[in-house]
Parts: structure tokens; C-alpha cells; sequence
């Protein structure tokens, strides 16, 4: 993956994930309908992305990314190689060249709209311990119950610390199609912070 880029409408990123010898890893396991999840984040959290890029059969993978701002960002790759028990993220920073102002975050807020829908947040992070979150959908003043999976789940929670970019990414309890899990208008996840 290279590190220094122009800021430009997409850019192309390509890279290999590579065992302890430096060779491709080529192998993948499926993880909620995708064997590699990307996920790119200005540092000040203004830009967010959330891409799953191809792979070659030489182990290079490659996805068109949104780099028009100058500025820094990081790059997470979410994978489990075939054999590993469980799965492994790792990160870049991204650099693109240009004049960079960081933006200020927004005041915190449960509520947003999106779309035409809205979504309120129930529920906070409690450092060190598990903490129940859950995101009500609406739309038009009536609750969402039709709720379609998206990569196998009702909804994807990425969170990111502001400052070090700490990073999670939890998926809801229950599944579609496991005869107990609605869909809709509640998706709750269940997650844990250190800090």
C-alpha cells in the first residue's frame, strides 16, 4: 500500500497482505459476505468509507477510494486468513497532499438522519465493561419493520476514537433468518471499549 497520494476525485489503492516471510496471503475466509472488509477515515472523521476491494490471484487487492480531500487518513483491513481461529485487523496511514484544515466533530448527538430515514441511539460505552447500544430506524414518523440484511446482518457498527482513531467493529445480536431476530425497527449490538 502506498502512503502518499494526490488528492484527486478517487484513487486507486492496491495492496497484498503478507504472512511473516513477506509472501501474499491468498487464502480468505467469508466474513459477513466478503473476504477482506476496508475501511477508510480522515483523521479528523469527516470522511468515512466503508469498501470491500477485489483481489487479484497474485494476492493484490485493489478498490477505488474517495482521496479527494487533502489531509491524513487511516486505512483498516478487516480479515481472517483461512487456518486463523479468528480474525485480524490491521492499519495504514493514508497521506494526501495538499492544503489540510481538520474540521471540528460535531456536538454528540443520539439522533440522525439519513435518507429520508432517522436513527436514534440508545445506550452508551462504558469502559471496561459490555454495553448494550441500540439504533432505532424510522421513517416518516412510523418505526422500520422491513429491515433488509446488508453483507448478513441488519446493521455494522465501526466505531472510532477521536485523536488515535482506536478502533472497533461489531456486528448485532442475532441474524436474519435465525427465527428470533426482527427486522426491524431495533438492531442492538452489544460491545467493549477500554477506554
Amino acid at each position: 500500500l502506498q502512503d502518499r497520494y494526490r488528492s484527486s476525485d478517487t484513487s486507486e489503492l492496491r495492496f497484498q497482505v503478507v504472512d511473516e516471510q513477506g509472501n501474499a496471503v491468498t487464502r480468505f475466509e467469508t466474513l459477513h459476505g466478503k473476504q477482506l472488509h476496508l475501511i477508510v477515515v480522515r483523521r479528523d472523521l469527516v470522511s468515512f468509507q466503508h469498501v470491500h476491494p477485489k483481489m487479484s490471484p497474485d494476492g493484490t487487492w485493489s478498490v477505488e477510494v474517495d482521496l479527494a480531500e487533502a489531509g491524513t487518513y487511516r486505512a483498516f483491513a478487516d480479515f481472517q486468513p483461512v487456518g486463523m481461529e479468528s480474525g485480524l485487523t490491521l492499519g495504514q496511514d493514508l497521506f494526501v497532499a495538499g492544503r489540510s484544515v481538520p474540521q471540528p466533530l460535531p456536538s454528540p448527538t443520539a439522533f440522525a438522519q439519513v435518507d429520508g430515514y432517522d436513527v436514534e441511539l440508545a445506550g452508551a460505552l462504558v469502559p471496561g465493561e459490555t454495553s448494550r447500544l441500540t439504533l432505532t430506524v424510522s421513517r416518516a414518523g412510523g418505526r422500520v419493520k422491513d429491515l433488509q440484511p446488508y453483507l448478513e446482518a441488519y446493521g455494522h457498527l465501526v466505531a472510532l476514537r477521536a485523536g488515535d482513531l482506536a478502533y472497533l467493529h461489531v456486528h448485532p445480536d442475532g441474524a436474519p433468518g435465525d427465527g428470533t431476530t426482527q427486522p426491524g425497527p431495533d438492531i442492538t449490538f452489544y460491545a467493549e471499549v477500554p477506554s
